[in-house]
């Protein structure tokens, strides 16, 4: 049993490992639950994510159809997880996704295993049925919610008490994600790859493409933008990924078509090294149409002492100091957008300097990867009485960093 405690396995469970947020947070716990000196399983169906979750020393264990709502795959992939929890002498399971919370969660009340959930979105409950089918994230014995913004609705919403909730925020890698480890190589690849011209200011707009994120809206700012600095030389580079058929692609271009903007225009697809990308940008745009329940990519900026302009809802309102650590403005708004362009453009280089370093200084005391790494695991810890989160600090300066530009974003 002694052994046991000091070195836990611990299982996280998702749909897929392919791409996002929430996988690029299993990955990361993976590595810390590695590093301080338990054993880090996963389970999902699988995706392009698995090799380099098996380099930093996790294992995968594939579940077909993670996230199917086909109540016969649910069904058979909890009786499968079952087994896995006993076979493996499992601890405790992370789920990070509704269905797979609700297999974790059947597996474990029958095998006597702790039990942790994150809520990493916002969840609609208006639909009947709905906020059941939510609420199995609001059941763990520990719940984390990744901001404040995330809290509240945990709270008010789904009645979680004091006592289960613990507020952990995503990071950013301010190894990865730092002005200074980014070379000069690497920021003219990616102009080359831009086809964007030297002197050229570019606005950036990271994240997949997806209509409430705001990509629409952001070319009718340009449009605006445009009419009031019609010399001045930039470009405006989306890099994300659409869906595969690219109808919102074809339909963004269009748009910029008829706004007279497709020279200042470019839709980069995926982007395997934001750091690089993030260094290029003369600004970061993060103007989501919806609350974001985080946003990593506004941190992530910040720590690249990238000015970001953000839509004042949700967790950009803790993340984003208006006016110190980037510019807020409101949701749905494209002159006041255009404003804060306007803005960043016409600012002088010391005031820019200032809310870069402000806003990097930010990150490294509340939004880092590390400090998410280690509150989580005393979140595991609480529930195990183990010294996880201790040894993950002794042992992090030796341990290899995580780094993967694939998962940025």
């Amino acid at each position: 049993m002694a052994s046991f405690l000091t070195s836990p396995v611990i299982l996280q469970i998702l749909p897929a490992l392919q791409q996002g947020g929430v996988e690029r947070g299993t990955l990361e716990m993976a590595q810390a639950i590695t590093q301080a000196g338990g054993t880090a399983l996963v389970a999902s169906s699988g995706g392009r994510l698995v090799p380099l979750l098996r380099s930093l020393g996790a294992e995968h264990i594939t579940l077909p159809e993670c996230g199917s709502r086909n109540p016969a795959h649910v069904l058979r992939n909890t009786r499968i997880l079952r087994r896995i929890l006993t076979q493996h002498n499992v601890a405790l399971v992370h789920a990070r996704s509704r269905i797979p919370a609700w297999m974790a969660r059947m597996a474990c009340r029958r095998t006597q295993t702790a039990f942790v959930t994150t809520w990493h979105g916002v969840h609609a409950n208006t639909v009947p049925g709905k906020k059941l089918y939510n609420s199995v994230l609001a059941s763990g014995n520990r719940v984390i919610a990744i901001s404040e913004h995330i809290a509240r609705i945990l709270r008010q919403d789904y009645n979680v008490p004091p006592q289960r909730l613990r507020v952990i925020p995503r990071g950013a890698d301010i190894t990865q994600f730092s002005p200074d480890a980014v070379s000069g190589q690497r920021m003219h690849q990616l102009a080359e790859q831009w086809n964007v011209s030297a002197g050229s200011a570019i606005i950036l707009m990271p994240g997949r493409l997806s209509a409430w994120k705001g990509q629409s809206l952001v070319l009718q700012a340009l449009a605006q933008l445009e009419a009031g600095l019609p010399e001045q030389p930039w470009h405006c580079v989306f890099a994300g990924s659409d869906k595969a058929d690219g109808q919102y692609v074809r339909e963004l271009t269009a748009l910029a078509h008829s706004l007279g903007l497709s020279d200042r225009i470019r839709f980069a697809g995926h982007c395997e090294d934001m750091p690089a990308a993030m260094a290029l940008a003369t600004m970061v745009l993060v103007p989501s149409l919806r609350p974001e329940p985080f946003g990593r990519v506004v941190v992530e900026a910040q720590a690249m002492c990238r000015p970001v302009i953000v839509s004042h809802h949700g967790a950009a309102v803790e993340t984003v100091d208006n006016g110190v650590t980037g510019l807020s403005v409101p949701p749905n708004n494209a002159a006041a957008l255009a404003d804060a362009m306007f803005a960043i453009l016409t600012a002088p280089a010391t005031a820019l300097a200032t809310m870069g370093t402000n806003a990097r200084q930010a990150v490294m005391a509340h939004y880092t990867t590390e400090a998410m790494q280690h509150a989580t695991l005393g979140v595991y810890d609480e529930l195990l009485n183990t010294q996880l989160a201790p040894t993950f600090l002794h042992t992090k300066n030796a341990a290899a960093p995580f780094q993967d530009h694939d998962l940025a974003g």
